[in-house]
């Protein structure tokens, strides 16, 4: 992302939990090809399954994804894709994988959808005080 405000984030930084590194960081899929181009999916919980079928938190009407087909899991650094047993796997940055940690910029193929992972640094307020005269 050229934005000039997206920041990638350190990739040695780790969270003790999911909800200190959502605090911190912002995660998304972009889709970046189909009718759904440039729609973004927030990663906000400590897993999400994508599929097309009943019992996943992210539905896709694509025949070439299994029902629960991929998930998307905190793992302390940040998140990964891990394949549930799909058909047709998953790809990211044009490799198969069973398993792959995400970073700012890689590419996720999960049946026909293609998605850009964003991962972004939070704005943070400095705290103020306020003080009485």
């Amino acid at each position: 992302m050229k934005d000039g405000k997206t920041r990638k984030r350190p990739s040695s930084v780790a969270a003790t939990s999911v909800a200190e590194f959502l605090d911190r960081y912002e995660t998304r899929l972009r889709l970046a090809s189909g009718g759904g181009a440039g729609v973004a999916v927030r990663i906000d919980r400590e897993r999400t399954i994508f599929g097309r079928g009943p019992g996943v938190d992210r539905a896709f009407d694509d025949p070439s994804m299994s029902r629960q087909h991929a998930a998307i899991e905190f793992c302390g650094t940040g998140f990964r894709i891990r394949d549930l047993g799909s058909t047709n796997g998953i790809l990211v940055n044009g490799s198969p994988v069973q398993t792959a940690e995400l970073h700012h910029g890689d590419t996720v193929e999960i049946g026909d959808q293609r998605f850009v992972v964003a991962v972004e640094e939070r704005d943070r307020e400095p705290e103020t005080y306020e003080i009485d005269a």
